[in-house]
């Protein structure tokens, strides 16, 4: 967004603020403005830019997570389709972009962000009531896990989990964050209703395959975010193809385009879809997600695309809801 302009002869200064992380999408649009500006005779333009990522119009003093700026829901109407990788890999790739990350694992039954970043350990109190999130590779995580152990099922009603999650979002020392990620688990339950009661979440991002027996859940979680006024950034397709690294042939193991459909059927954006690679399993299972372990690798770029495509959108709802901030122009011919 540009805050400033200021015009001397032949020569401009343009201040601006950037409201995602994302270098490439500021290189880009830097080049495009300059090119425009020399065409109409414009012999040299400076920038003077920062970042600076809008909060949503929801977040406020009286939020059980004053400091975040946006929160960010993952979701799933079916287990099994990589949510959880996704929710892992999209933290990551904005916290390469530069940007403050927290990753709260809400899938209370199944917990795996802990193996998946390679956290382990249980989370210090900075006081009687306030846990402090683990490290995890630049992303402050909360699990589960971590209170639990990794072998120690989950044997809870509702009321427990509420309870949970509330918990998560009011005595975890977060602090200031420009993105907090929320892994839930699969379906429409008492997690997903908890966090939609408690927490002003700025969109909700539906992950699928591309099989219709996916694509049916997914479908009731996209709803279900929509009733309860929660914007749907998009649907990302995981498991999208796979490519023969011998051959460079395609299969669309799964089947192709279910998740592209259902988002145009719904009128809601579709992110992209993510190949399948061994490598991205593998990662996982090691605490290296794709994206720190072979972030050249496709996998990685799609979901590094995905979230440049989230953040743009965040950034998008907030600045529509605070209305437009008026531009100083200067113009000098002296």
């Amino acid at each position: 967004m540009i805050d400033d302009l200021r015009v001397k002869n032949d020569e401009v200064l343009i201040r601006l603020h950037w409201p995602t992380p994302f270098q490439a999408s500021h290189r880009s649009a830097r080049e495009a403005v300059e090119g425009k500006l020399k065409e109409i005779g414009v012999k040299k333009t400076h920038f003077q830019e920062q970042v600076e990522i809008p909060a949503q119009a929801r977040q406020g003093e009286n939020s059980l997570l004053p400091g975040v700026r946006n929160i960010i829901a993952v979701a799933s109407g079916k287990g099994g389709v990589g949510k959880s990788t996704v929710s892992a890999n999209l933290a990551l790739s904005l916290a390469r972009a530069g940007a403050a990350v927290g990753l709260m694992d809400a899938d209370v039954y199944g917990p795996s962000m802990g193996l998946m970043l390679g956290a382990a350990g249980r989370p210090v109190m900075a006081d009687e009531k306030t846990l402090i999130p683990i490290d995890a590779q630049g992303i402050r995580l909360m699990s589960m896990a971590f209170l639990s152990g990794d072998d120690t099922p989950v044997i809870w009603r509702g009321p427990m989990v509420h309870g949970l999650i509330q918990q998560f979002l009011s005595n975890v020392a977060w602090g200031e964050l420009d993105y907090l990620v929320i892994d839930l688990p699969p379906g429409t339950g008492d997690a997903q209703l908890t966090l939609t009661q408690l927490a002003p979440l700025s969109g909700s991002v539906i992950v699928t395959t591309p099989q219709e027996v996916s694509l049916i859940d997914a479908r009731k979680g996209l709803r279900m975010f929509q009733q309860v006024n929660v914007p749907v950034l998009g649907v990302v397709e995981n498991m999208s193809y796979f490519v023969d690294p011998a051959s460079g042939n395609r299969t669309d193991i799964f089947g192709h385009g279910g998740g592209k459909r259902t988002a145009g059927e719904l009128s809601i954006p579709f992110l992209g879809e993510v190949p399948i690679d061994p490598e991205v399993a593998r990662g996982g299972d090691e605490g290296m997600p794709i994206v720190r372990k072979n972030p050249e690798s496709p996998a990685a770029q799609a979901i590094a695309v995905i979230a440049e495509k989230v953040a743009g959108q965040l950034a998008e709802l907030a600045i529509k809801g605070r209305g437009s901030a008026a531009l100083h122009l200067d113009w000098d011919d002296n």
